[in-house]
Formats: structure tokens, sequence, C-alpha cells
């Protein structure tokens, strides 16, 4: 018999998380599927969903679904359900802040089937994660874990130590353990590894950074509040890491100001504790604010004596000599940006603070009417946008 008759060539597409070459051969060509853009996910929505709102509260909502097509599938069935408690997007988008474990996180009872599992956006990284632990990387799912509980921006790659994931894990850890980890969730898309944008960043390993979709670490943060005993050990390994991460920074010198910049957004969680562990952190954010000074990174500077100044404010009272101290530094930072004005008024209110607690003559008031002269006569300059000439005077 003659063997069958050939007919042209063929395309074979296959969707898959591994995104490794060494999966699928030097002859396949991998496209990685990023997630949409805004418009295009909010039109996802509003061809699923087209009576829940307007375009813009479409793209609002995917916005907020950081345009993840699972995310948006789930969304758009769910405000098509005419059962569904939310029906517009907005009411959907607003109950995300609270209800994110029961709208896009729920458990589903055929879970442990993984074509179901694939179809349900809290599992379908767990999926991911399974996959890795059977090939024996069983450092990815700690890993993820503690990313998640970082802030919503980029993570200096120096910060992940084999000594952080052995405090959460309590077993040993090598360097090798933890680079096939992140070489793992990189592969199945869990995380990113943003490359280099200036020619400066090539050859500065501080630079190196990780990026979490949104979503991978809202979900991943809820899986491990579910999953651990002792979720205040996780916290303790991460601030301590932290903590530890700022003094090598400012012991570097420039070489650690691209560092000190990822960091920057993550000192909140030194905050988040009890007003016993205050002391310490107030030391730890103020030594980083220092260094982003130095670096001319004024605006991140800013932010950190904020959160600094609203913690103490929340946990101290606005009276408090430590939170008076934090906002005589806020008000410096605030004229370090350019913003004259604000840091005026916050000197003046300061200062009258100061001398009604603490004395007319107290060092520290000294210290307030002097800043307060200083940004009286940088206010009167505005064309200077930088730093006024001298360091500033903040008492620790």
């Amino acid at each position: 018999m003659d063997p069958p008759a050939r007919h042209g060539g063929g395309l074979l597409l296959v969707t898959s998380r591994d995104t490794s070459t060494q999966t699928w051969g030097p002859r396949a060509e991998l496209l990685r599927l990023e997630p949409l853009a805004v418009p295009d996910a909010g039109q996802v929505l509003l061809d699923a969903a087209p009576r829940a709102g307007t375009p813009e509260q479409a793209r609002e909502l995917a916005a907020r679904l950081g345009g993840l097509p699972l995310a948006l599938h789930a969304a758009g069935s769910y405000l098509a359900t005419a059962t569904s408690r939310y029906r517009t997007f907005d009411h959907y988008r607003q109950a995300l802040d609270a209800e994110l474990p029961t709208l896009l996180g729920a458990q589903h009872p055929d879970a442990s089937d993984p074509d179901v599992a694939r179809t349900v956006v809290r599992h379908t990284w767990e999926v991911s994660l399974d996959q890795l632990t059977a090939e024996g990387n069983l450092l990815a799912r700690p890993l993820l874990r503690v990313l998640s509980l970082l802030a919503r921006a980029p993570i200096p790659l120096s910060l992940i130590t084999p000594g952080l994931l052995a405090a959460v894990t309590g077993e040993a850890v090598t360097v090798v353990g933890v680079e096939a980890a992140l070489a793992g969730l990189h592969r199945y898309g869990l995380l990113g590894l943003p490359e280099p944008t200036t020619a400066l960043e090539v050859v500065q390993e501080d630079s190196a950074q990780l990026v979490l979709h949104p979503l991978v670490r809202e979900i991943s943060a809820l899986a491990l509040t579910a999953e651990a005993n002792d979720l205040a050990r996780w916290h303790r390994a991460l601030t301590d890491r932290l903590t530890e991460a700022v003094h090598d920074v400012a012991g570097a010198g420039r070489p650690g100001w691209p560092t000190a910049r990822l960091l920057a957004p993550h000192l909140a969680l030194l905050l988040d504790h009890s007003p016993e562990a205050l002391a310490d952190a107030r030391n730890t954010v103020a030594t980083l604010a220092d260094v982003l000074n130095d670096a001319g990174a004024y605006a991140p500077e800013h932010a950190l004596h904020q959160q600094l100044l609203d913690t103490q404010s929340r946990f101290l009272g606005p009276d408090h000599p430590d939170a008076l101290t934090s906002r005589n530094d806020l008000a410096a930072a605030l004229r370090e940006v350019g913003e004259y004005a604000q840091a005026v008024d916050l000197h003046r209110r300061t200062l009258e603070d100061r001398t009604r607690i603490l004395g007319p003559d107290h060092p520290n008031t000294l210290t307030s009417r002097n800043n307060l002269e200083q940004a009286l006569v940088a206010s009167r300059r505005p064309a200077r946008r930088g730093r006024w000439l001298g360091r500033r005077i903040a008492p620790r």
C-alpha cells in the first residue's frame, strides 16, 4: 500500500506556562503572552458584560485587574450573571479591595482536578507551583509567598538571599537553591525580570530587580495567610532582611544608590507593626532617607518621611517628640523637592509645637527655628528647584 500523500505544511500551536527553550527545543518559536493593554482589556469586559457600565468604567476595572485575561474572563462572567451581587464595573472594582478572596480567589470544589484549577484565578498559579514542586524545586512556593508580602513595586534582586528563605522555611538554603527557585518562577511566568533600560544599569548589579503581577501578589499573599501557622515569623524574617539591606546600602555609598531607590517602597512593611518596634523601624527609615537624599532621590525620600510621620502620629500621637522630629524631616524633604510653601508651613507648625511642648530653648526647638529660616530664604528663590546649599539640620 502506498503511503498517504502529504499536502503542504502545517502549524502546531501549543499554549503553556512553561517558557523554557529547553522544554520546547530549538525549532519552536516561543511567544510570551503579556497582560492586555487597558483599552483592549476594557473591551473584553464590555463584550462579556455590555450592560455593566461605560467604557471608561470598564477600563478602570481592567486596570485594577492588571489586564490579566483569566481575571477579565472571571469578572466578565460574574457581572453577566443575573444572580450576582455586583452588577456594574464600578461596584465590582470597589468590592475587590474587601472581597478579593471571594470574587477572584474563591475555593472551587473541584480544584483538585488540574483542568478545573487552570480555569480558576486562585488556583491557576498553584498548578504551576505544584509542577515546580514535583520537579524538586521546593523553594519556588515559599519564595513567591515571601515576595507577595512586599509592596506593589519592583523588588531588588539582592534582597532575596539564602538567609531570608532559610528564616521562613526553617530549612538550610543555598545560593543554588535560590537561583533555581527564581528561574522556576520566571519560567512559569510568575515573576518578571525586567531588562536594564540604560547602559548604566547594564553594569550595575544593584539595579537588577523582580516584578510580580499585582494579582499574583495579592492572591499569593492570601494563600500565605491561609497556609502559615506562624505568619509573624514570615514578617520578622522579611523586616530583618530589609533592615540588613538598608544597612548594606548605607555602607556602600554611591554604588548602593540604585538599590536604595528600589528598597524605599518596601520599608512600609517595617512600619506596619507594633509601637514597640517603631523605634528601630524609625532608625532604619531615617537611614535610608539619608541615602536617598545623598542620591538626589527626593521624591521617595519625601514618601518615606510621610509614611513614618503618619505611623508615629497614629501610634504615639502627633505631639510625641519622635513624631515632631519626623515632621521636621518631612518639612526638609518638602523643601528638597521645591515645595517651599508647604515646607515653610510645616516648619512653622513644628516650631510652634516644639516651643509649646519642649520649651523655647530646647535644642530641637532651636533647630526648628533655624530650619524655618532656611525654608523662608529658599522660598524667596523660586527658580531654585534643587537642594538648598548646605545640609539640613535634623536631630536624631
